[in-house]
């Protein structure tokens, strides 16, 4: 599934909250897992020296490159319409009089194939009602759509002026009650539903073994909470998952018109995209990164494939600059896996909790600032590497 489909049309971690943890400059080298590249590009305001988009999805990749090329090609308001409101009924010929001819061969024969993605034909409508994890959003809004008052009271919620509001709108229009039923409870246990959002199994598990309620409950609580106690006016997340589109005073920065000319003028250049894995990056890169967003990848990888993440980790302290930051997120409310691998530092085998230092109270804060409200836990971590080889203590490899 994740090597065929476009699995995500819209990042789903707050760049607000990156932006402040990583702290960029003129000089960092950005490593981000692509995902929908929203946040790549929202990075790239701050202006780093490069940001370097991995992923093993070729079609995450082709999407940023389509709007890396639309931003270069199209005017302000032709790319708002596309990824804003989700399609232009004229995007064929937009895409094959300006955007097309900016792309590579590769992407030009994904985005051949997928021109209804983006002109509102399908009845599915929006761009972000495709993909898989655009189907289940599709599926959602169809649902709000045969629930009597749930569709009106879930607009409302999205402009009240403020959380007391929406907290009014969803006790007394029985919003809970309205959303809740007996089918999407089902739905949401299915393993199928969570592929199609792109959750694999490990954080599934990860989920129901460390969470009260397991994977319903939690999905169930991050929802309500997101709902009842974070602001919804400037939450552009939840607004284009429950409706299909963006609206201008809530949407990325990208999707803002001076941040699009700051891209279109210079800034899009700096990012690359990379069709492999974050230590396959690594490995063949000759840049020193000094800042990674790993995101939630690695929940994929500790129960399964341990030694793939100790490599992954290896190819980190080779290639981090000194005083690098490495954010990370989790589905579990407290990661136990990351500290215990093993990386060689100098000749010796350290365990990596000891090389990583981490900002534990500036995460914590952060976190409770998150608009998404999906993930457990937010990690940021430095990592010196001339403390860490003068002061680790470990064997003989």
């Amino acid at each position: 599934m994740h090597q065929r489909n476009l699995v995500y049309n819209t990042c789903w971690e707050d760049p607000r909250l990156d932006r402040q943890a990583l702290n960029l400059g003129e000089s960092d080298n950005v490593l981000v897992i692509t995902s929908a590249g929203c946040n790549a590009l929202d990075y790239a305001l701050d202006g780093p020296q490069n940001v370097f988009a991995v992923d093993m999805n070729p079609l995450q990749n082709a999407l940023l490159e389509l709007k890396m090329a639309a931003i270069s090609a199209l005017s302000f308001s032709e790319f708002f319409t596309v990824f804003g409101e989700g399609g232009n009924p004229d995007w064929r010929s937009m895409y094959f009089d300006a955007v097309r001819g900016r792309l590579d061969e590769k992407y030009q024969d994904i985005w051949d194939k997928r021109l209804d993605f983006f002109e509102k034909s399908h009845r599915r409508g929006s761009f972000y009602f495709r993909g898989t994890s655009g189907l289940f959003a599709w599926i959602i809004n169809a649902y709000m759509d045969r629930m009597p008052g749930l569709r009106d009271a879930v607009l409302d919620m999205l402009e009240a002026p403020s959380v007391e509001h929406q907290q009014e709108i969803f006790v007394t229009r029985g919003v809970s009650e309205l959303l809740w039923s007996k089918p999407l409870r089902w739905a949401l246990r299915r393993e199928s539903t969570m592929a199609m959002l792109g959750v694999p199994r490990s954080q599934r598990d990860q989920i129901q073994r460390g969470y009260p309620g397991g994977i319903t409950g939690f999905i169930q609580d991050r929802i309500e909470s997101v709902f009842r106690n974070v602001s919804l006016r400037d939450n552009y997340f939840w607004r284009v998952y429950l409706t299909g589109q963006y609206s201008s005073t809530c949407c990325p920065e990208y999707l803002k018109p001076a941040n699009f000319m700051l891209l279109k003028n210079g800034l899009a250049e700096r990012i690359s995209t990379h069709t492999t894995t974050v230590e396959g990056f690594l490995n063949r890169s000759e840049c020193e990164v000094s800042r990674f967003v790993l995101l939630d990848h690695m929940d994929w990888l500790y129960d399964r494939y341990p030694e793939k993440l100790a490599a992954e980790w290896q190819s980190i302290f080779d290639r981090a600059a000194e005083n690098s930051r490495i954010l990370w997120r989790s589905a579990a409310l407290e990661v136990d896996f990351v500290d215990p691998l093993r990386i060689k530092v100098d000749g010796l085998q350290v365990a990596l909790g000891e090389v990583l230092h981490y900002q534990s109270e500036l995460a914590e804060q952060l976190h409770q600032r998150d608009r998404v409200n999906t993930y457990g836990s937010f990690y940021i971590t430095d990592l010196h590497k001339h403390a860490a080889s003068t002061g680790a203590k470990g064997v003989a490899a």
